[in-house]
């Protein structure tokens, strides 16, 4: 069944979506997103519930594989030491993420020139400053102005309290001599257009019930909706349609009671997350695209980057209170992002302090689940000396771009609707693994600098950590070696756009949601003042 054409159609209605959708909503053109999941019911947002803990190992999983929702699709992950995490529904990433609101290093866009590894990115750090502004006021994001880590900018709230855990791992790094600041959070710390100041409860990955996190939910989409964007939801597109001129007329999807449908657009943009645009794309191939939609350079699906993670625990005298507050926003550490001569490595990575978890989820062993709290007659003494006694550290390492390290379509698994599931092949490069161990030893010098009776060490990478996904569409002026141009826009069809993180062309160490936004809304710019000559 066809549809009315529109102007744009955006796939996607989480973070850049819904980014591009506000920023695109200011003219006249007829805007459509559709997303493959429902509206979040925040009145069942498990941290409203007496059992929240549990929801996190089910129905509530950050793990598609694990929580199976209808929307959801499988991602066959037997080929990677990390496994992807999502959420499909409108919000996206930013309904289960934990709000550390980091922005990319300006070295991070030049990693060729300044240390011969990865590439340089067509656009800068200078290029997305404005767009950086713009989101944080839209998301609402707290912080502390002056950090020496990067250029001068601004924050319109005061940071999240750093709490005891803080406190602690400050001194530490004091007397170390290394760099921290209050991490930049999207989560408010003063009441803001209708959205309450955070409560400190905790368990942010869980939803955020009282609005304080910046889910573009909350933020983005009724701006954009207020302008007469519209978004459908439980709408699965299949495959992207291309006419005979080359140019991209459409998508075919399934609706919410599995019946495909047609929709005809001008303008098609992708904002499927890393994984998810490669294997839209790839299964897009036609006769005239045979290896997918806008791969003639053969890189779509190609260099997926992470983020490899790993923690270092801390068990303290003293209770650290770790249940107060945003789980992954106190202080951060930049001491040992950029790349140092006298290492055996290139780039670097972030320390971030990580708050305690819940009575369940420390009982199972963390987040890494390698070192539970032993069952039996002893359970009960060691949650009394163990739980709430301690702090960790991330380490949170640089992924640079490999083309071993791929998304692909699996020749078997589908979803529910017969599409083709992702197949994710990645291995941990070399320099990463130099690069980790460094990271292993400094967390633990910073904690027990900090005054930890004794710590704890996960020395593998975190299989439950694949929040970030990133690189598998990335931006260049090659058209041989790279997919988008350096406003997101196919080299190979000129009406097709690509705003998520897989145009990611290095990962950086930082969370990159607000980059990430913050190029969607460069990308919305840059159609807006080439409206006339779009597809020149």
């Amino acid at each position: 069944m066809r549809k009315d054409p529109v102007d744009v159609l955006i796939i996607g209605a989480g973070a850049s979506g819904a980014a591009l959708a506000w920023s695109l909503s200011e003219t006249r053109m007829s805007i459509l997103c559709l997303e493959q999941g429902d509206w979040p019911q925040i009145e069942k947002y498990p941290n409203t519930l007496r059992d929240w803990e549990r929801h996190r190992y089910g129905g509530f999983s950050s793990d598609p594989n694990i929580r199976k929702w209808p929307e959801d699709y499988p991602i066959n992950n037997s080929d990677s030491p990390i496994t992807p995490v999502n959420y499909n529904g409108v919000g996206g990433g930013t309904v289960l993420y934990m709000a550390h609101f980091p922005r990319l290093h300006p070295s991070d866009f030049r990693t060729r020139t300044l240390d011969g590894v990865g590439d340089d990115w067509p656009i800068d750090y200078r290029t997305l400053e404005p767009f950086f502004a713009i989101n944080d006021r839209i998301m609402g994001v707290s912080g502390l102005s002056g950090n020496p880590a990067y250029p001068h900018y601004d924050t319109a709230y005061p940071p999240v309290p750093i709490g005891t855990i803080g406190r602690t791992l400050a001194k530490g790094f004091n007397k170390l001599g290394w760099h921290w600041w209050p991490s930049d959070s999207a989560i408010l710390t003063r009441d803001q257009g209708g959205r309450k100041a955070c409560v400190n409860a905790g368990p942010c990955d869980l939803g955020c019930a009282s609005g304080s996190k910046g889910s573009v939910d909350i933020t983005y989409w009724p701006r954009a909706l207020n302008r007469g964007v519209r978004l459908k939801t439980r709408c699965r597109v299949s495959e992207i349609t291309v006419g005979k001129n080359g140019m991209a007329d459409g998508v075919l999807y399934f609706d919410e009671e599995g019946k495909r449908q047609r929709q005809e657009a001008s303008i098609v943009v992708v904002a499927c997350n890393g994984i998810g645009t490669p294997r839209l794309l790839l299964n897009s191939g036609s006769n005239q695209f045979p290896d997918g939609l806008a791969n003639r350079s053969g890189l779509v699906g190609k260099n997926l980057m992470f983020h490899p993670l790993t923690i270092v625990t801390g068990l303290f005298d003293y209770p650290m209170e770790g249940y107060k507050g945003p789980r992954a926003c106190s202080i951060t550490s930049h001491e040992f992002y950029e790349t140092d001569k006298d290492r055996d490595f290139a780039r670097g990575y972030m320390l971030t302090a990580g708050r305690g978890v819940g009575p369940l989820m420390a009982a199972v062993g963390g987040l890494s689940d390698d070192r539970p709290i032993p069952w039996g007659a002893v359970h009960r003494d060691a949650m009394d000396s163990e739980y709430g006694h301690t702090t960790a550290l991330v380490v949170v390492s640089e992924d640079l771009p490999r083309e071993h390290n791929r998304v692909i379509l699996d020749p078997t698994l589908t979803d529910s609707n017969g599409i083709p599931a992702p197949k994710v092949i990645y291995r941990q490069g070399e320099n990463n693994k130099r690069m980790h161990r460094h990271g292993l030893a400094r967390a633990r010098e910073a904690i027990e600098a900090a005054g930890a009776l004794r710590t704890f060490t996960d020395d593998t990478i975190i299989r439950q950590a694949g929040w970030h996904l990133l690189g598998t569409a990335r931006m260049g002026t090659d058209p041989e070696k790279s997919v988008v141009n350096s406003w997101g826009r196919s080299h190979d069809v000129k009406n097709l756009f690509i705003i998520d993180g897989s145009v990611f062309v290095t990962a950086g160490a930082v969370n990159p949601t607000s980059t990430i936004q913050a190029i969607a809304l460069y990308i919305g710019d840059r159609i807006k003042r080439n409206l006339t000559k779009l597809f020149d």
